[in-house]
């Protein structure tokens, strides 16, 4: 676990790279692979966040060489400077350098079928790529799609038993955005469950530690999805329109795409479900958490946009954002040198008292300020608008169905995974 011993040697004077002032933070002997994948630190990350965050607003990992940014303005800067980037081909010590193809040559070629998407690149591809589909996911675009989310929830409430103990996630909290997304692409339901393990084998890409047979059946998720996808998209390759599925064609037919940059997309768009389980998840048990915040929004429904917006920083579902150095960084007082990699701890992020009154305390009413929970700058997530919709969607439609929602055991936290912060099981009462 973390300790507080300042080791010396770390003045004004250490240079990376030609650096013209710090490039390496005190040093505080931080075991930060120990830390982010020790289970009772996932399980509730934030008394030790605040205690390293306290400690230094950026912190370095010498066995890496990566940083890790645990305040919110230089996060904010790192996420719209041209000199770090989303494309981690960048970064000097990852799974694109020479030392690396050479000793995990799967590792390689996995990443390298997997980069060409508009979350791993930048700028022009980034823009080019994302404005295929980045109207069709505004806010007011989205709104099109209320009632279809109403409708995916209508059908799953229905099953849900009274009067006695079940599991959210399973019976509501996983399927739901999932369903939704695959409706947006017309993807028939009777691949839920195999889209749904695809997705499930692809998502341990963007954790920090990954097992060679979770590689290998990432490739062979990734193999099995995009040939699916092809299919599926050359079966509708005569229609036109403006539906999701005829802007991947359109894309594609017209050079705005290749076809291998399309199928990327279109399977990291379906995946993006994720990111609304997690907040209907991580929402729902706060709200529990917090009877008194929960019962002011039952009563108070004109807070479900500013109540949405206070679950998505009090417990984000996304843990981690990465962006590696194209040119030398000024971060604060420390300079990151061009190669490197860093990666912003979005569950100190969005506690940073220099940003958020009060940060311990969940409050519906807070007057919103943006946070990190759906990542930032030009490659903020694109999805944040259809999340939000399912959210308020889904949390008024339980409360108008039930009156009372209560724990009915213990949550269980992913403690596998350092990527993405959510529940495995969420055991609940309605009545």
């Amino acid at each position: 676990m973390a300790k507080d011993k300042r080791a010396p040697g770390n003045s004004s004077q250490d240079f990376v790279s030609g650096a013209p002032s710090r490039s390496i933070p005190p040093n505080f002997e931080i075991d930060w692979w120990t830390l982010l994948t020790d289970p009772d630190f996932l399980t509730n990350p934030y008394p030790e966040l605040n205690r390293i965050r306290e400690l230094g607003p950026v912190h370095y990992d010498p066995t890496t060489g990566i940083y890790f940014i645990l305040n919110y303005r230089l996060f904010s800067e790192m996420a719209t400077t041209t000199q770090m980037g989303r494309d981690t081909t960048f970064w000097r010590n990852g799974w694109n350098s020479p030392e690396n193809r050479l000793r995990d040559p799967e590792t390689y070629a996995m990443f390298t079928e997997f980069q060409p998407q508009m979350i791993n690149v930048n700028a022009p591809d980034h823009r080019r790529m994302r404005g295929v589909f980045e109207k069709a996911f505004r806010p007011a675009s989205i709104a099109n799609y209320i009632p279809l989310i109403q409708d995916e929830c209508d059908k799953l409430i229905k099953f849900l038993p009274v009067n006695k103990s079940f599991d959210f996630m399973s019976a509501f909290a996983n399927p739901l955005p999932h369903r939704i997304s695959l409706k947006l692409f017309d993807i028939p339901e009777e691949m839920d469950e195999q889209i749904s393990k695809w997705i499930a084998a692809l998502s341990w890409l963007g954790n920090i530690i990954v097992s060679p047979e979770q590689k290998r059946d990432a490739q062979k998720a990734q193999k099995g999805f995009k040939e699916y996808i092809h299919g599926h998209l050359a079966s509708h390759a005569r229609e036109s329109g403006t539906r999701f599925i005829d802007l991947a064609i359109a894309a594609c037919k017209h050079g705005t795409m290749n076809e291998e940059e399309m199928l990327n997309n279109v399977v990291m768009l379906i995946s993006g479900s994720r990111t609304s389980l997690t907040l209907l998840g991580n929402g729902l048990f706060t709200l529990l958490k917090h009877p008194d915040q929960f019962k002011l929004l039952r009563e108070n429904r004109e807070l479900m946009r500013t109540a949405i917006e206070e679950m998505l920083r009090y417990e984000p579902g996304s843990s981690l954002i990465p962006r590696a150095g194209i040119a030398d960084f000024q971060c604060g007082e420390i300079v990151i040198p061009a190669g490197s990699m860093a990666i912003s701890l979005v569950g100190a992020i969005n506690r940073d008292p220099e940003r958020f009154d009060n940060p311990e305390v969940f409050d519906v009413a807070r007057q919103p300020k943006p946070n990190s929970a759906f990542g930032g700058g030009a490659h903020i997530c694109i999805g944040k608008a259809l999340a939000r919709y399912t959210g308020q969607v889904a949390f008024n439609t339980l409360m108008d169905h039930f009156e009372k929602i209560e724990c009915a055991g213990d949550p269980v936290w992913w403690t596998d995974r350092s990527d993405q912060r959510g529940l495995s099981s969420l055991p609940i009462q309605l009545s």
